[in-house]
């Protein structure tokens, strides 16, 4: 209940009214408050009474008392001001205030899905305006805008291989303690099945092609192979760059035809449902630590705990095993665009149950 003075200033006024939605809003199942009943209560209420009392004056003989209409009138505008504060203050009443977020992400499956995952559970159940996502082309980029404040999170930091680029923002940037995907990874050069002949990396030359198709030129693995694998297995084997969705493109075609294609594969993804495929032995292991498995975190800038703690929290919240993962993937890849995909795989009863504590996570956060 709102503690009313007698003269309060319109300042005063708008201020206790933001306060109100700020408390309420919390609570409320939807995520938004709704404005117009509050301020309805007490003032409208009274102004309301006041006019139905004076709609019909007693005839009398005596002046008309004009005292009480003048006060009705004033406390009538002071309604309306009031409804039109709320209006103007309205969408800050909903949960997580009605701001802005961008997420930075790179075209790696796995990381579009929990980008456009995260960008509507924050619109639809925390009440934000506008989630950006903004597409970076590599993965130093992604960084990059990450540590001058361009973004405010990027979802898939594959740990230890890019701790190169968290040392470059360090002081500025977040890494998330536990990891949000809870399978182990896998990360590699690969073959199709039916390239039965081939099972190491010594076997590439042979392998009926002539290329190993690779993905962002800044991605760890692709430079490893460059500048250790190609040279310790003297391969004549080439490495090509493209971008995740090209080299994907590439492997249908192949594979649809079973001719020879050499690729980088990794798990968590959603070929690895879809496609029979081995990762190649390394034995003279060139490949060094960087085909280890890994951890893959969120990378959030520094001060996003305290700007925005619910986005914060909900991020830091988010935990995917590789069949949830790979499925959302399938569900993006089947609808005309990401956020439907999102929408569709969220319809599914254990989906919802699986976002939900992540949900209660964010709203204690924001209300503490």
């Amino acid at each position: 209940m709102i503690q009313r003075y007698s003269r309060p200033g319109w300042l005063d006024m708008a201020r206790g009214l933001h306060a109100l939605c700020s408390r309420r809003g919390r609570g409320v199942s939807g995520g938004a408050c709704d404005p117009t009943l509050q301020a309805n209560e007490g003032e409208a209420a009274e102004a309301d009474y006041s006019l139905r009392r004076g709609s019909r004056p007693k005839r009398t003989n005596d002046p008309p008392d004009r005292t009480g209409l003048i006060g009705a009138l004033l406390t009538l505008l002071k309604t309306s001001v009031l409804l039109l504060i709320a209006g103007a203050i309205g969408a800050g009443c909903g949960f997580g205030g009605g701001g802005d977020l961008t997420l930075g992400y790179l075209g790696w499956d796995e990381n579009v899905a929990n980008s456009y995952l995260m960008k509507v559970l924050l619109e639809e159940e925390l009440g934000y305006d506008n989630v950006e996502l903004k597409l970076a082309d590599d993965v130093g980029p992604a960084y990059e805008d990450l540590i001058e404040g361009e973004t405010d999170a990027f979802l898939d930091a594959w740990m230890p291989n890019h701790e190169q680029f968290v040392e470059g923002g360090r002081g500025r940037i977040e890494v998330s303690k536990e990891p949000w995907y809870v399978d182990s990874t896998r990360y590699g050069i690969a073959v199709p099945d039916y390239m039965q002949d081939v099972r190491s990396i010594s076997d590439l030359d042979s392998s009926g092609t002539d290329m190993i198709t690779g993905i962002e030129p800044g991605a760890v693995l692709m430079k490893k192979i460059e500048t250790d694998v190609v040279p310790e297995y003297d391969l004549q084997t080439s490495l090509v760059g493209a971008t995740t969705p090209a080299m994907l493109a590439e492997l249908e075609q192949a594979y649809s035809m079973e001719e020879p294609f050499v690729f980088l594969a990794w798990s968590p993804h959603w070929m690895n449902q879809e496609y029979e495929f081995r990762y190649l032995s390394d034995p003279k292991n060139a490949m060094g630590s960087v085909d280890a498995p890994q951890t893959l975190h969120s990378v959030t800038r520094a001060g996003l705990a305290e700007d925005e703690p619910a986005p914060y929290a909900l991020i830091n919240a988010m935990r995917l095993d590789e069949d949830q993962i790979g499925s959302l993937e399938l569900a993006i890849n089947e609808s005309e665009d990401p956020e439907a995909g999102v929408s569709r795989w969220l319809e599914e009863k254990e989906n919802r149950e699986l976002v939900r504590p992540w949900i209660e996570a964010a709203k204690n956060a924001q209300e503490e």
